[in-house]
């Protein structure tokens, strides 16, 4: 397992090897191979000059004898001019750098041999007796009768060796310390917005959802974290929020029937056992509670499937306006009742293609939702339009909703009074369910609603 480190250490570490390896760099190239170097530059210097005053010489021999004189002075480059064998012509042989060429029968004979040969240059490196440095010496001939030879010291001088070596030796030291103060700001700058973010992050994961994310870095990717962490705890206490609420009003919804059923079954059990009439109410009673808990525990199963995408969506071809006419036969027990009124209003037949079965629920759900909230006009209209796209509209003459409840009425229980009661009919999650079911069929779906006037609830479906 690779050991951890604080991000502080490792920012601190790379920086300051960074430099580290800038500076082994700069001392490869400036002094271990100076040499090399300076030896290549002045060896392509010498060889550019000479072909330069070649050049020159063929064209005026009084401007390539100053140009010599100019190389001789400003880049130390010695030279000297044989014609039909003779010396005709030198540079400054008394420079200490330069090769004084008679004093080395050798060179000399080396230097005829090539006048006398076909080859057109003449290249040979050796030491300087005078000082011990590396020579070179290269020639070209300018005609028939005369040669041009020089030389230059293709050794760096030890002395500016040494005064470069103590001055990279100051500058590296200097440089490190102020690159480790600079990389420990750096590095702590970096650091301690994340080792911030990283403390509320702990607090957080321990359920505070006051904690405030924003660190305010000046730091793009840093300050657009704290934001996506900012959004997360906004979405993890709504979410809390729910499902404390959820916990809060299934547990008062199981509680309630479940009383009445033990209350109705004593009662059975202990008084009206032999009175066959009262048992058969208490009985039905019981039967009805038991319902609503198994419409409860069902709806609850079904939200989760949806919301997991566990549900399969069965695809199969049906009459939209002979299903809403047959779930409306259902609620006819609250006209007969409750003095409910259906208005429905849709083509004679309209074909679609959906899952039957989730359609049908959306449509009791929205039903459902529009007798709780009818308010005393207790008129529920149903109305499928069919232009563009078909589009059912589901209204209640109710209260309404207020704008800044629209978008939340959606959740689970959401309530805008925030006042549990316990619907005429439903579990209080069939608008969940409902939501979840035509996303699942990619359908578009909303709310309209107006203070006192009342609710339309819509969605939807694309004609083929």
């Amino acid at each position: 397992m690779k050991n951890k480190y604080p991000l502080q250490k490792k920012v601190f570490i790379y920086l300051v090897c960074f430099t580290l390896f800038i500076f082994v760099f700069i001392w490869l190239f400036q002094i271990i191979l100076l040499k090399n170097n300076y030896e290549s530059s002045k060896t392509n210097e010498l060889i550019y000059t000479i072909y330069t005053v070649k050049n020159e010489y063929i064209k005026n021999q009084d401007d390539a004898y100053e140009l010599l004189e100019q190389n001789a002075y400003d880049k130390g480059i010695c030279t000297e001019i044989m014609t039909n064998g003779f010396i005709s012509y030198t540079t400054n042989p008394q420079n200490k750098s330069c090769l004084a060429f008679h004093t080395k029968s050798n060179v000399r004979d080396l230097e005829k041999e090539f006048i006398n040969s076909n080859q057109e240059t003449f290249m040979l490196k050796i030491n300087n007796p005078i000082n011990d440095a590396k020579i070179l010496i290269y020639g070209v001939k300018l005609n028939d009768n005369t040669t041009l030879f020089a030389n230059t010291n293709i050794d760096p001088i030890d002395s500016t060796v040494n005064i470069l070596r103590k001055q990279l030796i100051i500058i590296t030291i200097i440089t490190i310390i102020i690159a480790s103060i600079i990389a420990y700001i750096v590095a702590n700058k970096l650091s301690k917005p994340i080792t911030l973010l990283t403390k509320k992050s702990k607090e957080l994961s321990k359920g505070n959802f006051k904690v405030d994310f924003n660190v305010h870095s000046n730091i793009i990717e840093i300050d657009d974290l704290a934001d996506s962490l900012n959004y997360t705890k906004d979405v993890l206490k709504q979410n809390d929020d729910v499902r404390r609420e959820l916990m809060a009003n299934v547990s008062h919804d199981l509680k309630t029937p479940l009383t009445m059923i033990k209350a109705y079954a004593e009662m059975v059990r202990d008084l009206t056992f032999n009175n066959a009439e009262k048992r058969t109410n208490d009985l039905n009673v019981i039967v009805d509670e038991v319902d609503r808990l198994n419409g409860l525990v069902n709806d609850i199963l079904s939200l989760s499937k949806l919301e997991t995408n566990m549900e399969v969506v069965t695809i199969e071809e049906f009459d939209l306006v002979r299903l809403i006419s047959t779930i409306i036969q259902r609620f006819k027990i609250f006209s007969l009742t409750q003095d409910y009124a259906f208005m429905y209003y849709a083509p004679k037949k309209l074909m679609i293609k959906a899952d039957k079965q989730k359609i049908e629920q959306v449509i009791y759900n929205l039903i459902s939702n529009a007798i709780n909230y009818s308010a005393d006009s207790k008129k529920i209209y149903i109305t499928i339009l069919t232009r563009k796209n078909i589009r059912v509209h589901i209204s209640d003459t109710g209260p309404g909703i207020d704008k800044k409840d629209l978008e939340k009425i959606w959740n689970k229980y959401y309530k805008a009074d925030k006042n549990h009661k316990r619907n005429t009919i439903g579990t209080g999650l069939g608008l969940s369910i409902v939501k979840n079911i035509l996303e699942l069929h990619s359908y578009k779906y909303g709310v309209i609603s107006k203070k006192n006037k009342g609710t339309t609830f819509y969605f939807e479906i694309k004609l083929k």
